[in-house]
């Protein structure tokens, strides 16, 4: 299987061309589309000489893509844990009845807990309430420091 290989001359010709208008319009009228893929030149000036140093090969990403800040980990979490211990189900949180479940099936633990128990419920539940203010945490906090919004 061939695998072809684009040069960043060849990428950036092909983010950028021209439509003609019809021809029961002004034929001085053009539309010109510039897509974000001719900012690879822009962005990575030094796009040529890497990928002539690395064997045609380059890459415009930041070392430290994920940018990692434990205030968002920290507020995050806590802003999880608060409203998910507020007991409202049935006279209980979403905490307390995921770690109860967890209880439970811990003393069978290498035996995975049926499909059917609770534990899976809760363990989902949980999880997905954690991880939405995570991300939106991160959204927020970063694009709020590297000034998107």
């Amino acid at each position: 299987m061939a695998v072809a290989m684009a040069t960043s001359a060849t990428v950036v010709s092909l983010g950028t061309f021209s439509l003609s208008s019809p021809s029961h319009l002004s034929s001085s009228k053009k539309l010109s589309t510039t897509f974000w893929i001719s900012k690879i030149s822009s962005t990575c000036p030094e796009s040529s000489r890497l990928a002539q140093a690395s064997g045609g090969k380059f890459t415009c990403f930041e070392r430290d893509w994920l940018r990692t800040d434990l205030n968002v980990i920290g507020f995050g979490l806590i802003g999880w844990l608060a409203p998910s211990s507020i007991p409202v189900i049935g006279g209980n949180s979403l905490t307390g009845l995921f770690f109860e479940s967890i209880g439970t099936e811990l003393p069978h633990f290498p035996t995975p807990p049926a499909l059917t128990s609770q534990f899976w419920l809760w363990l989902v539940c949980w999880h997905l309430g954690l991880f939405l203010p995570l991300t939106f945490g991160q959204i927020g906090f970063k694009g709020r420091t590297e000034n998107y919004f």
